[in-house]
């Protein structure tokens, strides 16, 4: 009987590939082999479609689970996945209600292990302070120590570990602005008739600060609000002086945020690029998902 799974995104989603070719594979067959030590019972499983993922997924809750990743954004895909898996639809939501908390809108999540596979020091795992090496993570996943996360949902049917960057550049990677309303909870940060250089929705610190410009502050994963901030720039004129271009940031946070964009306009979502072409809202789902640490 298999105890713990180990699953890794492949080709479409990451190159954690399962021939050998490339080294991601070192530390998922290192973390496979310090659990077999453990007389653990291991099953590796290599994911290229949504559907492949769901299959590992159904394992949940009778085995544990650790995600081998090279991206926040492939961790992001599991997590979606898994929401899509466990979240009840509206219409059943009143059946599930004993198992739902009053402030969320699905049941705690089982907690997966992470196994990171790039060296990146800026990941998700690092700023969590989560274990990195494969020895680490098999020890933590068979420990049974459990943080639980805050997590936030989007009303495209995605999910959000650590935060959203809205504008800040165009196509060519130049500044531009763009017009949009944004509001968090009751208060209105932009109205949509004035530029904004960017916007940030923030769970955790990825895009707490931009090109140097603080945006958001000491954002926490665990405090149950999400939060925003608004870049506009102003122009500063002084009599004897050239005008220059001040940057007025705008800060807020609660429990939902409504982005409603009047053109297209770039974003990125836990590292995965997109276009918004319409009004997106993420809400808080106060931890809803956990991972297992030492």
């Amino acid at each position: 009987m298999v105890d713990v799974v180990v699953l890794a995104l492949g080709e479409g989603t990451s190159c954690a590939c399962d021939n050998g070719a490339c080294g991601t594979r070192t530390p998922i067959l290192a973390c496979r082999d310090a659990l077999r030590t453990a007389s653990v019972q291991v099953e590796t499983v290599v994911a290229h479609t949504d559907a492949e993922i769901d299959a590992a997924l159904k394992a949940l809750p009778d085995v544990r689970l650790i995600v081998a990743t090279a991206a926040d954004g492939q961790l992001r895909a599991v997590l979606r996945r898994l929401v899509r898996m466990y979240a009840p639809a509206p219409s059943k939501r009143s059946l599930a209600a004993e198992a739902i908390p009053d402030d969320r809108t699905l049941p705690d999540l089982p907690p997966i292990g992470v196994l990171p596979l790039g060296p990146d020091s800026t990941d998700l795992v690092t700023r969590l302070g989560l274990p990195r090496t494969p020895a680490d993570v098999a020890a933590a996943v068979l420990g049974g120590n459990v943080r639980r996360l805050d997590l936030l949902r989007n009303d495209a049917g995605s999910v959000t570990l650590d935060g959203v960057l809205v504008g800040g550049v165009d196509a060519s990677g130049s500044a531009s602005t763009f017009l949009a309303r944004v509001e968090v909870d009751d208060a209105v940060l932009a109205d949509g008739t004035e530029p904004v250089l960017m916007s940030v929705v923030a769970n955790a610190s990825r895009y707490a600060t931009v090109d140097g410009l603080p945006l958001v502050l000491s954002p926490d994963m665990s405090d149950g609000v999400l939060d925003v901030a608004v870049a506009v720039p102003r122009a500063s004129r002084s009599l004897f002086r050239r005008p220059r271009v001040e940057i007025e940031v705008r800060r807020a946070h609660g429990r939902a945020v409504a982005i409603t964009p009047r053109t297209d306009v770039p974003f990125v979502d836990d590292g995965a690029e997109g276009t918004l072409t319409r009004k997106r809202s993420w809400w808080m789902e106060r931890a809803a998902w956990a991972v297992y640490v030492p």
